[in-house]
């Protein structure tokens, strides 16, 4: 358990100091963080409200401030490269985000010009419209993308790294608000990029 709890932190701690430096991104991720516990609510109603609100408003919102608005650059701040933080990214990088992305984008092409492609993977009583054909299948692909995630930390790494980042995936959400809850505040101030000064202090502590 204490090495699960450690390997947790660690994966916290790097998506945060590698991953959101830009105050946008930040804000985009508390809007994501908010919608998407509102999916969850929402999922014990109605499964196709929750897909729908997670892959339109809170991936949206998250993926954007990703690919549009955080720094490509080096990072002056853990003196790496763009290409190095992607290379040891534990979680999705921008290349597997591309791949899970365009899947998400040709269900709803699917479900609506060829639903027969997609039934076998639909209960039979969300395949009346393909609008909510393609929630139940975004839903599935979410749950999809978590497991073979997971399945591939294990397969590289460990079973405790594969787990921990599933279960900060899911927790995400509170983990943002507590974390970026002032970064609009901070862009309306006029600061774009956080100067990551506990970033700083931290490295310099250890």
């Amino acid at each position: 358990m204490r090495e699960w709890q450690q390997t947790l932190q660690t994966q916290r701690w790097d998506d945060h100091r590698y991953y959101h430096h830009c105050r946008v991104n930040q804000s985009l991720h508390l809007i994501s963080a908010i919608s998407f516990l509102v999916a969850y609510v929402y999922l014990f109603i109605d499964p196709v409200v929750s897909a729908l609100i997670a892959w339109l408003i809170s991936m949206t919102t998250r993926q954007i401030g990703h690919f549009f608005f955080e720094p490509k650059g080096y990072d002056e701040v853990n003196q790496a490269t763009h290409e190095h933080k992607e290379d040891i990214k534990v979680g999705y990088n921008l290349h597997r985000k591309i791949v899970l992305l365009s899947i998400c984008a040709a269900i709803p092409v699917l479900a609506f010009w060829m639903p027969n492609y997609l039934q076998w993977a639909v209960p039979q009583a969300y395949e009346d419209t393909p609008v909510r054909m393609t929630a139940i299948t975004w839903l599935f692909l979410g749950v999809a993308g978590l497991l073979f995630r997971v399945a591939q930390l294990w397969w590289q790494d460990s079973l405790v790294a594969g787990l921990a980042w599933g279960f900060k995936i899911i927790t995400d959400p509170f983990h943002d608000i507590k974390l970026y809850h002032k970064a609009p505040l901070y862009l309306l101030r006029g600061e774009r990029i956080d100067p990551m000064e506990h970033v700083n202090a931290k490295g310099l502590a250890s």
